[in-house]
C-alpha cells in the first residue's frame, strides 16, 4: 500500500498542470475484460448491457461492462487523472471531442485469433485495428495533423485478451486439440496475432505498448464448474496452461523491443496478483472467492447473469468474482493497482 501511495504521488508529479493526465490519451484493446459497451451494438449474445451488471458503477446502470462496477482498466484511468473514460469506439455518441483522449475498441468474446470472435460474433483482433485506422482519421479531421500525431505517438496503447481463446474455443474444441498442443497452440496465438498485432500498432505511431497476461485461468468460476473434478479447488492443468503461456508471451515481448527502435512494451502480469487473492482472500478483503456474485456462481456470465437470476449476492464487495469468468470492482481495484505498478514505464 505504501508503494502504491508513493507511485500514485509519482504519477502525479508527471502531470504538466493540475488535472492534466501524464500522456495525452489512452486507446485500449481486447475483449471482455476491457470491453465498456463495444458489444453492444453488435448481433451477439455475448453482452453486458442489462441489470445486474453496472449496478455499482457510476450511475448504478449498466454500460456494458462486465462487472458490477469499473473495471480495472477504468481505475488505472482514474489513477492517471484522466475525468472521462475512452468511449466504446462503435457507441454512436462516440464522436468530436470525445475521441481525443483516446478510444476502446475491446468486444468481448475478442481474442488473439480472429476465428474465436467470429464464433461469437464479436470484433476480432485484426477489425479492431482497422477500426482504429478509422479512428486515427477522425481525429486528424478533428484536431488537425500535429495534434493528432502527438495524440498517436505519446498515448498508451493497452491489450488484454487471450484468456476467451483458450476457454472459449481451444478447450472446447476437439478438432483444434487434435491439430495443435497447448504448447503449439500458444505459438500460434503469439507468433503470428500477437506479434503482428504490435508490428502494424507500431507502424501507425505506437510506441507505448501495455499487453496483460494470462490470468490463472483454471481459478474462474466457470473453469472449475467445467473442467474441474470433485475438489472444486483451481484447475491446475489451464492454470499449467497459462504459466506456459505468460512465458512465451514475455519472451515475443522482447524480441518486438529488440526489433523495433523506441518501442516500449510491457507485459503487465496480472497472473500473480490474481492468484494472489484467491489464496489469500481474507487479506485481500473477501469472504467468497470460489464462486461468483451473480446467480449461483458456478456458471451464470452475460445473458444468463440477468435480473431474474436467483441467488446473486447482496453485497459484491465480498465476492471476488462477479459472474462466472470477470471479477467484481473490489478485486479489480487490486489488478489496477498491479497494473499501476507494473506499468510507470510506459508513463516515464
Amino acid at each position: 500500500m505504501i508503494l502504491l501511495l508513493v507511485l500514485q504521488l509519482l504519477v502525479s508529479c508527471l502531470r504538466v498542470s493540475e488535472g492534466q493526465p501524464p500522456v495525452p490519451g489512452i486507446i485500449i484493446f481486447g475483449d471482455s475484460t476491457v470491453d465498456v459497451g463495444n458489444n453492444n451494438n453488435l448481433l451477439t449474445l455475448v453482452k453486458a448491457n442489462f441489470p445486474p451488471y453496472g449496478r455499482d458503477f457510476l450511475d448504478h446502470s449498466p454500460t456494458g461492462r462486465f462487472s458490477n462496477g469499473k473495471l480495472a482498466i477504468d481505475l488505472t484511468i482514474d489513477y492517471l487523472g484522466f475525468t472521462s473514460y475512452p468511449p466504446a469506439y462503435l457507441d454512436k455518441e462516440a464522436s468530436g471531442d470525445d475521441l481525443l483522449n483516446g478510444a476502446n475498441f475491446a468486444s468481448a468474446s475478442s481474442g488473439f485469433l480472429d476465428s474465436t470472435a467470429t464464433l461469437y460474433r464479436a470484433v476480432s483482433l485484426t477489425q479492431q485495428l482497422r477500426y482504429y485506422k478509422e479512428y486515427q482519421a477522425k481525429v486528424e479531421r478533428i484536431a488537425g495533423k500535429a495534434k493528432a500525431a502527438e495524440l498517436f505517438a505519446g498515448s498508451i496503447y493497452v491489450l488484454s485478451t487471450g484468456s476467451s481463446d483458450f476457454l472459449q474455443n481451444y478447450y472446447i474444441n476437439p478438432l483444434l486439440r487434435l491439430v495443435y498442443s497447448t504448447d503449439q497452440f500458444s505459438d500460434l496465438l503469439l507468433l503470428q496475432s500477437f506479434t503482428k498485432f504490435v508490428q502494424n500498432l507500431y507502424s501507425l505511431g505506437a510506441r507505448r505498448i501495455g499487453v496483460t497476461s494470462l490470468p490463472p485461468v483454471g481459478c474462474l468460476p466457470a473453469s472449475i464448474t467445467l473442467f474441474g473434478g470433485l475438489g472444486r479447488g483451481c484447475v491446475g492443468r489451464l492454470n499449467d496452461d497459462a504459466v506456459a503461456f505468460n512465458r512465451k508471451l514475455n519472451a515475443a515481448a522482447e524480441a518486438l523491443k529488440r526489433s523495433h527502435q523506441g518501442l516500449k512494451l510491457v507485459v503487465l502480469d496480472i497472473y500473480n496478483p490474481f492468484l494472489n487473492i484467491v489464496h489469500n482472500p481474507e487479506d485481500n478483503g473477501f469472504v467468497q472467492v470460489r464462486k461468483a456474485c451473480c446467480g449461483t456462481g458456478t456458471l451464470e456470465t452475460s445473458l444468463l447473469c440477468n435480473a431474474a437470476s436467483l441467488g446473486t449476492c447482496s453485497n459484491a464487495t465480498e465476492y471476488m468474482f462477479w459472474d462466472s469468468f470477470h471479477l467484481t470492482e473490489s478485486a479489480n481495484v487490486i489488478l489496477a493497482d498491479a497494473l499501476l505498478l507494473q506499468g510507470i514505464e510506459l508513463i516515464s
